[in-house]
């Protein structure tokens, strides 16, 4: 409860960075507290305080971890964090308990006091999102036009590779592979198998973007799993691009 009224106040005043390192910082020197103190009153009051502490971080990852994902896959996130997070709490319990085991718990809880607290350096390099980022969904892209002969009465289909053509300036060619690569890894994340993009032989301006998906439902899914968040992306792609790129989807044909 102090954790999360501390919690606040703390982040009306400082940005989610300092808090979490603040709290990570806390954490690691009543870590070193407990390895010095003999006192129960003191040891209890700085349990308390670390308590507090690691409360705050826990709840920030945590709220950052799902405002950080659609609703589309925001339970698998959280579901992959929550194992990451538990597996490694299992194994830093058993390496420290070896470790304590051999050196003496004093010994364990300062080196682990010490590392917890060299955390915080890596702050400047790993940097905490401290803005929202707008996950409603950007449906924006229009349905394929498809030939009913060719399209499969079973959704389930595929899987199927979708191509998008594009005419690119050549003195804009690298700041467009710059921008169509951070595209791909959005593409990845929507469902896509595997990604690339590639230049035409036969005419240097012009470059193709494929990717693969499962089957042709998981294809028209990735049209509501688009964000307001991955506009300023494609719109980056496109500011390159001299004329409308052209898309096409093609269905395997090959036996299963």
């Amino acid at each position: 409860m102090l954790g999360a009224l501390v919690m606040q106040r703390a982040r009306s005043r400082w940005s989610t960075e300092a808090v979490v390192s603040g709290g990570v910082a806390i954490f690691g020197l009543t870590t070193l507290a407990t390895s010095i103190l003999r006192s129960l009153p003191a040891l209890s009051g700085v349990m308390l305080l670390a308590g507090s502490a690691w409360i705050v971080f826990l709840s920030l990852f945590n709220v950052l971890v799902l405002n950080h994902a659609p609703d589309w896959v925001r339970a698998r996130v959280l579901a992959i964090s929550t194992l990451v997070f538990q597996g490694a709490v299992a194994a830093g319990s058993a390496a420290w308990g070896a470790v304590a085991a051999r050196f003496g718990i004093n010994a364990a809880l300062l080196c682990a006091g010490v590392g917890t607290i060299a955390t915080t350096a890596l702050a400047p390099f790993l940097r905490l999102p401290d803005t929202t980022v707008d996950l409603t969904s950007w449906n924006h892209w229009r349905l394929p036009i498809t030939d009913e002969r060719a399209l499969p009465t079973d959704d389930d289909f595929g899987p199927v590779l979708v191509t998008v053509e594009y005419q690119v300036a050549a003195e804009e060619a690298a700041e467009f592979l710059a921008a169509v690569r951070q595209h791909g890894r959005i593409r990845r994340r929507d469902g896509a198998r595997s990604w690339g993009i590639f230049r035409d032989m036969e005419n240097a301006d012009k470059y193709v973007e494929t990717f693969i998906v499962a089957s042709w439902a998981e294809h028209l899914r990735q049209h509501d799993r688009l964000t307001l968040a991955d506009r300023e992306a494609e719109e980056r792609v496109q500011r390159y691009v001299r004329s409308e790129s052209k898309v096409r989807h093609l269905i395997s044909v090959a036996r299963r």
